[in-house]
């Protein structure tokens, strides 16, 4: 066997079933029993515990009394409590360090899942397809579970059962818990654990016991996570159960090794018409991930017996992805092709749905963060693109972000910097001005009036983060976008009007719209109406850009990309209104919306650009 199942030898009885053509077990791999097959225990600090059967029970005897157990699982090992023991999600979230990040629950069925959230037919297809994602659905109030599993959330993440395992523990029985919190088994931004090894070195402090097999995992796999619009999958991380299906191009080329970026990383390798996308890595600020990275690009090229002939990267000198890549092509001598961040975004969605070459379309391409071809920071784009090119048709204007990254963990930061920018006095009635001391005000102030230490960004995330902060709806972020998920969450789905930006010269100006904001602050306007507003504004505006580029550029077709389009309330009142004024909209369904994705659209641009030089 040339699987993880060979180092388990078929007992007689097993045998005779695998090799008898009238047997239903007839070549059906991979066969085992308790005799032969892998086994499971249970370990306690340094001492081995129950095994088989006995382990499972003890198991689930610990869960139930409030404990943290790690579970190895098919791609790793997660760590699980009780989801509905409000203690139990504390204890974790304490030694996890994961402050308020959303947690990925499981429960044994769908039956079980719709007693704690709103489970559509696209949905329940989703749960209970062979690649068992986690699948983001409308919590039910008041239910069982714990409030710290999702805090400022409307949503839960859900995943079914997926392993014999995973089915003996959530088994029923009158005192276990049905819905388990199943988080991936690791520190925070750190690479899952999927060796035994590790699991004793890594998770004793966060563990109470391991739950243990003797089947080796063979490449590490997170769970991927999926929402649902209009019907349709939405992809927010691409890893089990996706990874590696390839995604059909429109053309083939040659082998390229695609890098993709710095936060979210998948890398992708192209053969002929197929980009087969590698798992979610994570962020590459953590040495930990590099090498995965590093582990995952030689498993792909050996496993796909691909010899990559070009190297594609996003433009940022400063990415680890970028260095890698570079050093990658420095030493296999082949050609290295920078493309600009938002480009790959907008060239992702378009190879998802099969665009031919000469293809052009609208992208408009919202994140945070990207580099751009000026070396500022960007992600507020109109782009006319296609394969071979883009032209910047429009753009948002920047603002000032006063102390750099800080005020990416700390959207008070940049919404001092909006009001700054804005003309508006920093008074403490308003949530941002009282969020800072006194001391890191006047410090702030120092840096704007000297222009020290503040870039300037056109990305439309850090804008939701600056409204959000207004708002007084979250002023630190302890993880990517939770200012902006938390804005989405409060928004009512009810408030009809929206705020207004000024267009003048491709140019996309927010400060009407900021100033409108904290007009309704000072007025008594409610919070979930006002984060709406935002919403419809922003919605408002892309249309109103999208109309006169296809004026300009007659051109009928928008691509939305970037993280931000993970907000689906901004996703669907864009695409809604979009297709009223008469325009095809694309949006993704292979690949996320955020730098997951990536990689994609840097192969598919390394593809034209190769091409374009040969030809």
């Amino acid at each position: 066997s040339r699987t993880t199942m060979g180092a388990f030898s078929m007992c007689d009885a097993c045998r005779r079933e695998y090799e008898d053509p009238a047997d239903r077990r007839f070549h059906a791999q991979p066969v085992a029993c308790p005799a032969c097959g892998p086994h499971a225990w249970l370990e306690v600090g340094d001492a081995r515990g129950p095994e088989r059967g006995d382990a499972i029970a003890e198991t689930r005897a610990r869960l139930a009394r409030g404990e943290i157990v790690a579970v190895k699982g098919l791609g790793g090992f997660h760590l699980a409590c009780d989801a509905t023991n409000a203690t139990a999600v504390a204890r974790l979230r304490e030694r996890k360090h994961r402050e308020e990040k959303p947690l990925a629950l499981m429960s044994r069925d769908r039956v079980t899942v719709e007693r704690f959230a709103a489970v559509s037919e696209c949905a329940a297809g989703l749960l209970e397809s062979v690649a068992r994602p986690v699948v983001l659905l409308p919590a039910r109030a008041g239910s069982a579970i714990a409030e710290a599993v999702a805090p400022g959330r409307r949503e839960h993440g859900f995943m079914l059962a997926y392993t014999p395992l995973h089915h003996l523990l959530l088994e029923p029985a009158p005192d276990a818990p049905d819905v388990l919190v199943m988080t991936s088994a690791n520190l925070t931004d750190e690479p899952i654990v999927y060796r035994n090894a590790d699991a004793r070195a890594r998770l004793g402090t966060v563990a109470d016991a391991i739950l243990l097999h003797d089947r080796s995992i063979h490449v590490r796999a997170d769970d991927s996570v999926v929402a649902e619009y209009r019907g349709r999958p939405y992809p927010f991380r691409r890893a089990r159960g996706y990874a590696p299906l390839p995604v059909r191009l429109p053309f083939d080329g040659p082998h390229v090794l695609a890098f993709g970026g710095d936060l979210k990383n998948t890398f992708c390798v192209t053969r002929g018409d197929q980009a087969l996308l590698g798992h979610h890595i994570g962020d590459l600020e953590h040495y930990e991930n590099t090498r995965a990275l590093d582990e995952a690009i030689d498993h792909y090229e050996r496993l796909f017996r691909v010899t990559p002939a070009v190297i594609a990267h996003d433009l940022h000198p400063d990415y680890q992805a970028t260095r890698r890549a570079l050093e990658r092509a420095t030493r296999d001598a082949c050609p290295a092709i920078a493309v600009q961040h938002h480009h790959a975004h907008v060239a992702a969605v378009m190879a998802e749905h099969g665009l031919p070459r000469g293809s052009r379309v609208i992208g408009v391409a919202f994140d945070g963060t990207g580099y751009g071809m000026d070396g500022t920071i960007w992600g507020g784009e109109f782009l006319v693109a296609g394969y071979a090119g883009f032209e910047r048709a429009a753009h948002l204007d920047p603002v000032p972000l006063p102390g750099g990254d800080a005020a990416v963990t700390r959207p008070y930061r940049t919404a001092l910097g909006c009001l700054w920018h804005a003309g508006i006095e920093w008074t403490p009635d308003l949530a941002p001005v009282r969020a800072a001391s006194d001391d890191e005000r006047a410090l702030l102030a120092s840096q704007l009036r000297a222009n020290v230490n503040v870039p300037r960004s056109s990305g439309a995330g850090r804008l939701f983060d600056a409204v959000s902060a207004l708002l007084g709806v979250c002023q630190r972020s302890s993880y990517e976008a939770q200012a902006a998920s938390e804005l989405e969450a409060i928004a009512t789905r009810e408030e009809t009007g929206g705020y207004a930006f000024a267009i003048r010269d491709g140019v996309v100006d927010p400060v009407p719209a900021l100033r409108a904001v904290v007009e309704d602050i000072r007025r008594g306007v409610p919070t979930p109406n006002a984060a709406a507003r935002w919403h419809r504004g922003t919605a408002m505006m892309v249309r109103t850009v999208c109309r006169r580029l296809r004026e300009t550029h007659q051109l009928g077709r928008v691509a939305l990309t970037g993280g931000v389009w993970q907000n689906r309330l901004l996703l669907g009142l864009a695409a809604d209104g979009l297709v009223e004024d008469g325009f095809e909209v694309l949006v993704h369904e292979h690949v996320p919306a955020n730098d997951g994705g990536l990689a994609l659209g840097q192969a598919v641009v390394a593809i034209e650009a190769m091409r374009g030089r040969e030809g």
